[in-house]
């Protein structure tokens, strides 16, 4: 029994060290100062704490050639592995094929891509996301036929945001319900000014709101407060990575909103990688996300941090 247990304690210490030799990159296309990517940079850093790997992590702001280049520098300098997210449709294709050439596993989190040859995503499906909010909005009676949908975002053109609207689309487009796309900025005190600006201009015809990102989402209050609209006069789905947003729930603001479980898909992103450089091969996609509501904003808040 004795020498059982030594040699357990033995293959644990090894695996160990071998952990705490490794060295993964994590790099994201968002902002350090987007709540969501506050959380996924937590679970990055928790994977590197329990594990001893060092994890580099950088950020990129929708920056197209900076993120690429932080990919060229994780593969010139011998990276184990890289997780990231895309800036884009198609725009890491090159560097993801150069990735494979200097045989370091890459995979896509957070945002989706289907065109470079990933070993893998993890994350939303922001088309699945995109119908959820619709069908939600549509099953609770709170739009209708010819009824006019507000969907402000921080960066237009961003993956993440033209999918969910294609997605909510399949949902209201055989319905005649109409969107619009608005240009909020990647800026907290702009996205306010220019919510607070569209919704004064459009008040009359808006009939909801689905915000394609959590700064959006989370920005209702102090919009609706500024504009003179009441909590709940106006139905608000979104993102709730956010205590913004869980407290915009708790007051009446948000009807429901979308967990993207950011702390664990960047865990799960780096645990795929640990299995790929061990020789477990990931040949398979971790889809996250859970849409609730009210009576769930508590629980998490505190996942976030909050009370």
């Amino acid at each position: 029994m004795a020498s059982a247990i030594a040699v357990a304690l033995s293959s644990t210490t090894v695996l160990a060290q071998s952990a705490s030799e490794k060295t993964f990159y994590w790099i994201s296309n968002g902002s350090p100062t987007d709540p969501v990517w506050t959380y996924s940079l937590q679970g990055a850093e928790q994977f590197g704490k329990d594990t001893g790997t060092t994890i580099n992590t950088t950020f990129h702001s929708n920056d197209v050639p900076s993120q690429q280049e932080a990919i060229r520098a994780a593969i010139a300098v011998g990276a184990d592995g890289i997780c990231t997210s895309s800036p884009g449709p198609g725009t890491l294709v090159e560097v993801v094929k150069e990735a494979h050439a200097a045989k370091i596993p890459i995979i896509n989190f957070d945002t989706k891509d289907a065109a470079p040859a990933w070993k893998s995503y993890i994350g939303v499906d922001y088309k699945v996301v995109g119908r959820a909010w619709a069908q939600y909005l549509v099953d609770r009676k709170l739009v209708k036929k010819g009824d006019f949908v507000w969907m402000p975002l921080e960066v237009p053109g961003a993956g993440y945001g033209e999918q969910a609207a294609e997605g909510a689309d399949e949902v209201f487009k055989p319905l005649g319900i109409t969107w619009q796309i608005q240009d909020a900025s990647y800026d907290q005190a702009e996205v306010i000014n220019r919510m607070t600006d569209y919704l004064t201009a459009n008040r009359d015809k808006i009939n909801a709101m689905i915000g394609l990102g959590d700064m959006v989402t989370g920005s209702v209050k102090r919009v609706w407060d500024q504009a003179g609209v009441k909590p709940g006069e106006i139905p608000v789905v979104g993102w709730g990575n956010s205590l913004d947003t869980t407290q915009e729930m708790i007051q009446g603001y948000v009807n429901a909103a979308m967990w993207q479980d950011p702390q664990a898909t960047s865990y799960m992103c780096l645990s795929a990688l640990m299995a790929e450089t061990s020789g477990i091969p990931i040949g398979f996609d971790i889809v996250t996300g859970a849409l609730y509501e009210a009576d769930k904003a508590p629980f998490y808040a505190k996942t976030m941090g909050g009370k």
